[in-house]
């Protein structure tokens, strides 16, 4: 499925790890897992959007910044992947937490185009 007008589209698809993130009592002292999911728009193959490295800063940004709101981790974890591949013109990012609802699948999506 087509999400951006950008020539290339770099997938990441559930990349899993674990950390703190939310609001509740028992979410600030024990990590839980948190699973992430992006699509990065460019242009130039010259200008290449490195995925691995986009694994490096989404997972190290949610787990160094503890964050309490989905909200807050996806606008840090946007703009830090700006800063780092301004060669980026569209963003679809996904935050979800799979242990915190026994019957479904919890969390917070963005789509940017630049």
């Amino acid at each position: 499925m087509k999400v951006f007008d950008t020539k290339y589209t770099i997938v990441i698809d559930d990349l899993s790890f674990r950390a703190i993130l939310g609001l509740l009592e028992n979410e600030r002292k024990e990590e839980q897992l948190v699973v992430v999911c992006a699509k990065i728009g460019y242009e130039d193959k010259k200008e290449y959007v490195d995925y691995a490295k986009v694994c490096d800063i989404i997972q190290n940004t949610i787990i160094e910044g503890k964050f309490k709101l989905i909200e807050d981790a996806i606008d840090e974890v946007e703009s830090k992947l700006k800063e780092s591949f301004p060669q980026m013109k569209a963003l679809y990012l996904k935050i979800r937490k799979p242990e915190i609802l026994k019957n479904a699948l919890a969390g917070v999506e963005i789509l940017r185009k630049y």
